[in-house]
Order: C-alpha cells, then structure tokens, then sequence
C-alpha cells in the first residue's frame, strides 16, 4: 500500500513552522462536546485576512507539490478567499474550482480574479455538485472544524464528487493521543493519526498518511491521502 501511494503521490517536504493557531497560541484550549461546529466565524473579514496569508511557506508549499504532474478538474473544497486556487493557476494541466460555505468568502475569492463560474456557495456536507464532476479534491486546515459525524458526511460527498481521490490537510495532537473536540481561535479535533486513519477508512479503501511541513505548538499537520479503488 505504502509503495502504491508513494509512487502515485510526490514526496513532502518536512519544513515550516507557520500556520493559522499560530496566531492563537496563547489562548488556553477549551474542551467541549463537538456536537455543534462553529460557523459565524466564516462571516469574520478578520478571519478572511488570515486565510489570505497563514499557508505561507508549509500547507500552500504542500498542496502544489500533492498536485504537482496531475491532470483534470480539481476541486478546492472550504477554498475561503481562493489563495490556494490562484498558487495553483500555474499549473496549465489543472482546471481548479472552489466551494465554501461562506458566501463572504467566496466573494473574496472572486474580487481575487477566480472566476465567478468556477466557484460555489455550499455545504461541504452536502456539496451541490454532480456525481464525479472532477477527478481531484482537497482541503487544507477545514476538516477538523466538523463534527465527527459532519467529518464522515464531508469524506462521503469527496468520494461522490472526485473520481480518484481526495487529499486533507488536518492537525495531530503533538502527543499523538486523541485530546478531543477542543477550542482555541477555533473548535476543532486534535486527535491522534489512528483516530483520522479510521475515519477515512470508513468511506476510502486505499489511505495514507503522510507528513505536512505545516507545525503549531499544540499540533502537527498531516495530510490524509484518501484513493477511490
């Protein structure tokens, strides 16, 4: 399994220390019960001025090379303000969309110069797009804001609308144990790589876990590599 993926993925690098909680790392994290994800925050112009800038030199570094010697239609899923859509415009081979939830954002993305045609005002959960419309989809720092039961329904509506695969940029607890639904800037789950493995397995055949150059003082990033059989 590990010798398919890795010839089917680029390796990542393993550097940078940057990331949106680092702006936030002095807030003391709060446990919670997950049961409701926060979602005003997506309305916050200051939260859009983070996304302009927080996958500077790690998760942006990540995507480009996951995509790196790809072909087709590719979806950006929770693209905010379409920063990673415009890194990706380099690469001739890709026709590169982007949903989000937050139509604020998504005219953001658009006053960027995306075009209005390749974006989307929906819910990841029960995204508003034909079965197989694009070959690829990723999100970057998005899936661990969702509830456990919104994470399954998010991967679900991945393999739906990508044929080959999706690709997820999530936190691990530095430990590596499941610490829980947990509050900072933000809620999300910082749990340990068995705990997203058996998420992704749940919905996936072929899955891999592979290192992000992206690192907060709580976190590591990981990518879940997610394959259709």
């Amino acid at each position: 399994m590990k010798d398919y993926v890795r010839e089917f993925i680029p390796p990542i690098l393993l550097r940078g220390v940057q990331g949106l909680r680092s702006h936030v790392v002095a807030l003391r994290p709060i446990k919670s019960d997950g049961s409701e994800q926060d979602l005003d925050i997506y309305w916050d112009p200051k939260m859009a001025e983070m996304l302009d800038h927080w996958g500077e030199g790690n998760a942006w570094n990540d995507i480009q090379l996951l995509m790196a010697g790809r072909k087709g239609r590719v979806l950006d899923i929770a693209c905010g303000t379409g920063r990673t859509m415009e890194l990706l415009k380099s690469n001739p081979d890709l026709e590169v969309h982007g949903c989000d939830i937050s139509n604020m954002l998504i005219e953001k993305a658009i006053a960027r110069g995306i075009p209005k045609e390749r974006l989307l005002v929906t819910d990841a959960m029960a995204m508003s797009y034909p079965d197989q419309l694009f070959d690829w989809a990723y999100s970057i720092g998005s899936l661990e804001h969702f509830t456990a039961d919104g994470i399954e329904k998010f991967l679900k509506e991945c393999r739906r609308v990508a044929r080959y695969g999706s690709f997820h940029m999530i936190p691990v607890s530095r430990s590596n144990a499941d610490e829980g639904w947990i509050k900072t800037f933000q809620s999300y789950h910082n749990n340990g790589t068995a705990w997203w493995d058996k998420k992704c397995r749940a919905v996936y055949e072929k899955v891999e876990i592979l290192d992000s150059s992206w690192t907060d003082r709580m976190s590591l990033g990981k990518w879940l590599i997610c394959l259709s059989s």
